[in-house]
């Protein structure tokens, strides 16, 4: 059996063709910079070979339109038909209270997904048009989505509700939701294996850091908190997105420049955050180059995000009661090595000690810490497209 998984994120879009026989991947690539200038399909089969398709890609719908030709392409294709794909599995980010496990698509999910979108409208709209477009191209093809709220179901009340009449939480379900669940859950498990310790006995602060960034503290393999909130707009400052901001600024900013709600919404989601900060970009690449040839906006906005990295990671070992180890994963925290050494600068209060040398590392799974650390400080490259498609196999078999 083999499934396609489809992982739509703001601005990118991984996909894989995983053989459920072996749970290896037969086929997989990143469709990035949607949206952006200097978009690109990078495909990679079997045996790594690469092969990079530089086109204009404006939108998601795009994007999933180029996978599926990749896939079955005569020359570098992983599948000789789409027929030969038995499921489909989405990454969701937002399903609100209506969805803690994954579920089979149908038009009531559908629905539901739509009627969330104002809760994730950088994420659901391109989840829901990578759903659609499957449904064209691929029709009676079982699909599922996989939510990034499910793996956050285990935090407590007095994390996930809010200073607010508590009458809010029981009539709109305003509490915090959590996202890169699926991610936080895969990279805590791959910890576990690497320390060669039981989950269970681990204390673990995973930081998902891309354009969209979350850090999640997890004890015994099951978040007890996480810094993104009611929406994923929430805690450290992302590539467009605010992050954590005075309520009141909020109401200023509308009053002053003379915003509705949906134009306030769509500026704290598009225009804030590292691009607002350095107005350069909201590619956090674009912006290290920029720092390095002295643009001191571009540095400031690093600085910014490196803070609230850093103060996250204080928090989450307080409310943890000390760390074993702390993960780095997702674009910036698997690539960016002068990234994660100016987070972990000053750490040695918690044990953390990081090896330059080892540290010079992208998209390898290792312990980049120096022998003697207490807490071990891990890059491990997310991989949630084998979580997605082992409930998407999960399902689609019952």
């Amino acid at each position: 059996m083999k499934i396609l998984v489809i992982n739509c994120g703001s601005s990118s879009l991984k996909y894989q063709v995983i053989d459920m026989t072996t749970k290896n991947a037969i086929g997989k690539g990143l469709v990035d910079r949607i949206g952006l200038q200097g978009s690109v399909l990078t495909h990679r089969t079997r045996s790594g070979e690469k092969h990079v398709i530089k086109v204009e890609i404006p939108n998601h719908t795009v994007a999933i339109k180029l996978v599926l030709e990749a896939l079955v392409s005569p020359e570098y294709g992983a599948i000789g038909d789409l027929k030969e794909i038995c499921g489909i599995g989405h990454r969701v980010v937002h399903g609100g209270e209506k969805f803690a496990n994954s579920v089979i698509i149908n038009d009531a999910v559908m629905k539901a997904l739509k009627d969330c979108i104002e809760l994730a409208p950088l994420h659901n709209p391109p989840n829901i048009a990578g759903i659609k477009a499957c449904q064209k191209m691929m029709p009676g093809v079982p699909q599922v989505a996989v939510f990034d709220t499910a793996f956050h179901q285990s935090m407590k009340p007095n994390t996930y509700i809010y200073g607010l009449p508590y009458e809010y939480y029981k009539k709109y379900g305003i509490r915090k939701y959590g996202f890169h669940g699926t991610s936080h859950k895969y990279v805590s498990q791959r910890a576990a294996v690497l320390l060669k310790k039981p989950l269970k006995e681990l204390k673990i602060i995973s930081c998902h850091l891309g354009n969209g960034a979350s850090i999640s503290a997890i004890r015994g393999g099951k978040s007890i908190d996480t810094s993104m909130g009611f929406t994923p707009l929430d805690g450290l400052m992302m590539g467009t997105r605010s992050g954590a901001l005075d309520p009141a600024i909020v109401t200023y900013i509308m009053c002053r420049e003379n915003l509705n709600v949906d134009q306030m919404n769509d500026f704290l989601n598009t225009k804030c955050g590292a691009l607002g900060v350095s107005g350069i970009s909201s590619d956090f690449r674009d912006i290290e180059v920029a720092a390095e040839q002295g643009n001191i906006r571009a540095r400031l906005a690093l600085d910014i995000f490196e803070h609230d990295v850093r103060q996250y990671i204080g928090a989450y070992a307080a409310v943890l009661g000390g760390v074993d180890a702390i993960i780095f994963t997702a674009g910036v925290g698997e690539n960016a090595s002068s990234m994660r050494e100016a987070i972990c600068k000053n750490m040695e209060y918690l044990g953390v000690s990081i090896d330059r040398e080892k540290n010079k590392v992208r998209s390898e799974e290792v312990d980049v810490s120096k022998p003697h650390a207490r807490c071990r400080v891990l890059v491990i490259p997310t991989n949630e497209e084998l979580m997605i498609a082992l409930d998407t196999h999960e399902l689609i078999s019952k």
